[in-house]
């Protein structure tokens, strides 16, 4: 039987200039591809790849009737920056599909001056929740014009909550959910914010900057709800967020607890975007917060 001779794996083979050539290409375009790519993917799909998180906070003095109360939190906008108000319907279809008890914004609605006021107020407007919609102001909402945004919230039907709380009711129950004015860039006042909210209620505050928990934990307070930190917006595997905005650096994301206490305070990531058009290893996220009781 004649068989083929085989090929002797280890013969060297001389690369010709052509095949050089390619290979070459192949290498560099694949060095200078992947950033490339990351850069595109950071621009233009994780920036619109809405990420709804659930999570269940129990809180010590929560009154039995509002075990498994659903809270919808979300913030920082920014509308104006690379993220315009057509882009709104996802998020406003997201949160209506949730069913939520009642709605928190905390703060930055708009990136620098508002604009499209109308239809902002328009598309809001259509969010609904039978405990209510709540909202404070942001640094960028003090640094605009706060008079804009102050009428687009309430035009949308958010109760703008500036140094003072609403009482929710339930059966017999009350639950707080207070609000300040924006505590780095604002004139807020969290006494006057809790003033007449009884010493042994359950009370949530809406604050845009989370860093400040560090402060009010000394009050009766037993959840803070904050945005601001973007998350970092930029996250690097690893390492972590490349920058935080001041008075996010402590608690730029997720569920934290002030140590030495049970003053709990949750950032969220926030929808928008600000300095840089780009989200990576960061996505917006929308939070459905479900208040449980002590077993």
């Amino acid at each position: 039987m004649n068989l083929k001779p085989t090929i002797n794996a280890t013969k060297n083979h001389k690369i010709n200039r052509r095949d050089f050539i390619k290979r070459s290409f192949y290498y560099i375009a694949g060095i200078i591809g992947i950033p490339t790519l990351t850069g595109a993917y950071s621009r233009w799909v994780e920036p619109y790849q809405l990420e709804t998180t659930k999570i269940d906070i129990t809180l010590p003095y929560l009154p039995a009737s509002f075990h498994n109360f659903t809270i919808c939190h979300f913030s920082d906008l920014h509308l104006g920056f690379h993220l315009e108000i057509d882009d709104l319907s996802p998020l406003i279809y997201a949160i209506q599909n949730e069913v939520p008890d009642c709605i928190c914004f905390t703060g930055d609605l708009f990136d620098k001056a508002p604009s499209k006021t109308k239809k902002t107020a328009k598309l809001l407007s259509q969010l609904e929740a039978p405990y209510g919609k709540y909202a404070v102001l942001g640094n960028h909402d003090n640094w605009s014009n706060q008079l804009s945004v102050k009428r687009v919230l309430k035009k949308a039907g958010f109760e703008l909550l500036l140094n003072e709380h609403i009482s929710l009711n339930r059966h017999t129950d009350n639950l707080y959910i207070a609000g300040i004015d924006d505590p780095w860039v604002g004139e807020a006042d969290i006494r006057k914010a809790l003033g007449g909210i009884p010493k042994d209620a359950c009370t949530i505050l809406l604050s845009h900057e989370p860093d400040f928990a560090d402060e009010f934990y000394r009050y009766p307070i037993d959840l803070q709800l904050s945005g601001h930190s973007h998350g970092g917006q930029i996250r690097i595997p690893l390492v972590g967020a490349l920058y935080t905005p001041p008075y996010s650096n402590k608690y730029p994301y997720g569920l934290n607890r002030v140590k030495g206490s049970h003053y709990q305070v949750y950032t969220t990531r926030g929808i928008g975007m600000t300095r840089m058009p780009v989200r990576f290893h960061c996505k917006p996220e929308l939070t459905i917060i479900t208040l449980k009781c002590v077993d």
